[in-house]
């Protein structure tokens, strides 16, 4: 009976692991591109700098206005002629009302209206190179975060292994204890290594654990203790990069680059706005209206208007008092955004250049660290076999043992640093999106 339970809860559990979704890196990141809080964020924000940049925003298009309105007086009046007479009247009321529609349109402001248009423009390029940080910053998070999930399972894994080699030892050396070959504190030394390995075991489940409640945040699930199945158990790390091809696209793909320009772009013509008052400005309005006023006293019942008007402006600042002073800002924020895009630049080449180098020496390391993990398993098999004979001491054994582990534990952390590594020549170079592919 209790054997028939335990089949049907194992067929359950594997029913639940089969119907639960199966994740690969691209699909981690295709979901969290759909759902991350901060990229939609910032995809709503560069859907307002995309409305903001049109022709009316920048001031290029005439307002119409339509209006009506209603005014009355009432008052005395009092009158005198030049021949000393006067007359006084009471209760004058006086009636107006009008209706019409107004356009006013600035014709030209010495190009300003242009130079507005541009930045609006400049603003939603902005906008979407924001967007695309944000989206990088996202995919190289997740991806390394991904891979880290992947470093915690193996290293749990290794553990688990660890804990039952520990296990056997143990095994071994209560049976030699009870026979008399070994002694009491070759069983406490083995029993002392077991529950440290137990132990290191414990913790990494917590490691894992957080690992994956920050992928369930990266993703934006709702339940942030989701368990995820990934399809990945190793870490792929790419040796074919090349150093000319990542500094070449760094220099031209780099989102902090041209964003850099765009911000150069925007102080320029931040000086040709304050240039433009330096030329006149034309004003046109014109309008179509209906005025109706019936005055409380004279001669006349009542007047009515009805047709068109229109007039033209054209005038010109001779002085405001501050347009020197804001055009010498505006070139020194000029050349302040070009320093700032060449420190960027600088910046980028020396990070380039440091993850390329660990990129390099974490290589190495990972065919250094196979070798001496090909030695490290040789070293254990043949130090168990001499346990198992008793020509071993438990310590002995116990350090070979050790020594596979942390051979194991080198060559994943290789691995991971290179994977990271790789990561950030990437993102640096402006190619993060190939993860997606």
């Amino acid at each position: 009976m209790k054997s028939t339970i335990l089949t049907v809860l194992f067929l359950a559990a594997g029913i639940a692991v089969g119907a639960q979704e199966q994740l690969t890196l691209q699909k981690c990141l295709e979901k969290g591109l759909q759902q991350n809080y901060d990229i939609r964020i910032v995809r709503g924000e560069q859907r307002i700098s995309e409305n903001n940049a049109t022709a009316a925003a920048a001031g290029m298009l005439p307002t119409i206005d339509l209006s009506a309105g209603y005014s009355g007086n009432l008052g005395n009046e009092y009158t005198q002629t030049r021949d000393g007479q006067s007359s006084t009247e009471k209760n004058i009321f006086d009636q107006t009302f009008n209706a019409g529609v107004a356009l006013d349109w600035m014709l030209f402001n010495g190009l300003k209206l242009r130079t507005d248009y541009k930045k609006l423009q400049e603003m939603k390029r902005m906008g979407e190179l924001n967007t695309r940080i944000t989206v990088e910053d996202f995919i190289a998070s997740l991806t390394a975060e991904y891979y880290n999930l992947i470093q915690q399972m193996l290293r749990l894994g290794n553990f688990r292994y660890a804990v039952s080699l520990s296990r056997e030892r143990l095994r071994i050396t209560e049976e030699r204890f009870k026979i008399g070959n070994f002694s009491r504190l070759d069983l406490l030394q083995a029993r002392v290594d077991f529950n440290a390995d137990s132990s290191k075991y414990i913790s990494q489940q917590e490691l894992l654990s957080t690992s994956l409640i920050r992928i369930n945040e990266l993703l934006a699930n709702e339940n942030v203790n989701e368990k995820l199945i990934i399809t990945d158990s190793t870490i792929t790390v790419n040796e074919l990069l090349v150093w000319d091809s990542l500094m070449q696209h760094t220099l031209n793909n780099n989102a902090a680059l041209l964003m850099a320009d765009r911000q150069t772009a925007l102080s320029e013509l931040d000086l040709k706005a304050v240039r433009s008052r330096n030329y006149p400005y034309l004003n046109l309005s014109a309008g179509y209206g209906y005025t109706y006023n019936r005055p409380g006293n004279g001669t006349m019942k009542s007047r009515q208007e009805l047709g068109p008007n229109a007039s033209i402006r054209l005038g010109f600042t001779i002085f405001d008092g501050n347009r020197r002073r804001e055009q010498r800002n505006a070139r020194i924020e000029i050349e302040n955004a070009k320093l700032s895009r060449k420190q960027i630049e600088v910046s980028l080449l020396a990070d380039l250049s440091n993850f390329w180098q660990a990129y390099q020496n974490n290589l190495f390391l990972i065919q250094l660290e196979k070798e001496n993990l090909i030695a490290a398993r040789e070293n254990y098999e043949i130090a168990m076999e001499r346990y198992l004979l008793g020509d071993l001491p438990g310590i002995e054994m116990r350090e070979a043992q050790k020594s596979l582990l942390d051979a194991e534990e080198r060559i994943l952390t290789a691995q991971y640093n290179t994977k990271l590594c790789e990561i950030s020549l990437q993102q640096i170079s402006g190619n993060i999106g190939i993860y997606l592919k």
